[in-house]
């Protein structure tokens, strides 16, 4: 493993880390880093859906804290995609364990670090918290910030036309059908400074029009929320931000850029406590759906309320 110089240019560096092969064939994951020297505290990001670290400001603001800033692009996004995959697609949430873990040794025993909080966005977030709950007693990980987890379905046609068991058993037999897609391209024309937003990313990585949604995927989605509602493990401290507000539309609305247009915030916050026993819950008024994102005023009380938390469980080691 070697690290090189990241798309996005220096500061930040990424290196492949190889996993084992899955029925489509050779796969990787990309960990992405931004060292403070001397550091012993670590955060390790995890993107969405349709997604890969692009979040500079995230990582600036972590870095101004003294943390090491790592961000994970999970097998099969990002930049760890390939043309033999099928985009984003798993069968299991499970299998992000292996990146997760190799990711968290190099940050701990390669990189040094003592301190490491877990950074999960949407899908990233539920994929975080389902492993920081298979990982409860072992001292891995410190703390876990989610940003509008994906804990809750929306309800999107696909669940409603077919229903979670008929999906259950799609997902098992024909893991690779293609599902109606959800994804409303607005939400990423709110994001992007080509269109209506303030942001620079590829396109080409986080198309607006999304990737096929895939049924094996969605299933391992609904288990997933499934092991929330019946209640995580998770033994560290839990910081879950969610938008005061959501907008389901298929066209533009002004709202897009004040709400969260991907997921229904008020079923985020209510399965909170579902998370394990030591929650924080904070709601963002005027929080896009990936709150980091969000327009100044939000994003500002973002990591106002981020660094109130930090302060209380990640305190400056002393000298």
């Amino acid at each position: 493993m070697e690290f090189r110089e990241d798309i996005l240019g220096a500061p930040y560096e990424a290196a492949e880390l190889p996993l084992t092969a899955d029925e489509e064939g050779e796969v990787s994951a990309t960990l992405v880093r931004r060292v403070v020297p001397g550091s012993r505290q670590a955060v390790l990001y995890l993107h969405g859906y349709t997604d890969y670290f692009f979040q500079t400001n995230l990582a600036d603001h972590f870095v101004a804290a003294g943390f090491s800033f790592y961000a994970l692009d999970l097998r099969k996004y990002g930049r760890s995609l390939r043309a033999h995959h099928s985009p984003n697609f798993v069968r299991d949430l499970a299998a992000y364990d292996e990146e997760i873990d190799a990711a968290v040794r190099i940050v701990r025993e390669e990189d040094g670090h003592d301190r490491l909080l877990v950074n999960g966005h949407s899908t990233g977030g539920l994929v975080a918290a389902l492993w920081a709950s298979r990982r409860a007693g072992r001292g891995v990980v410190d703390g876990l910030f989610l940003n509008s987890p994906f804990l809750s379905m929306p309800a999107g046609a696909a669940v409603r036309t077919l229903g979670a068991p008929a999906l259950d058993v799609l997902g098992r037999v024909a893991a690779t059908r293609k599902l109606p897609a959800p994804l409303n391209p607005h939400y990423v024309h709110s994001l992007h400074r080509d269109h209506r937003g303030s942001w620079d990313f590829d396109l080409a990585l986080k198309p607006a029009e999304g990737f096929p949604l895939y049924a094996g995927w969605l299933a391992a989605i609904q288990r997933g929320q499934r092991q929330v509602r019946r209640g995580l493990g998770v033994d560290c401290p839990v910081l879950l931000m969610a938008s005061t507000a959501s907008t389901v539309t298929n066209r533009w609305d002004p709202a897009l850029l004040r709400t969260d247009a991907v997921l229904r915030a008020d079923d985020i916050a209510a399965l909170a406590p579902r998370v394990g026993r030591h929650v924080t819950t904070v709601r963002i008024d005027g929080g896009m759906h990936d709150l980091v994102l969000s327009g100044e005023a939000a994003r500002a009380q973002v990591f106002t309320e981020l660094d109130r938390w930090i302060g209380a469980y990640f305190p400056a080691p002393r000298a």
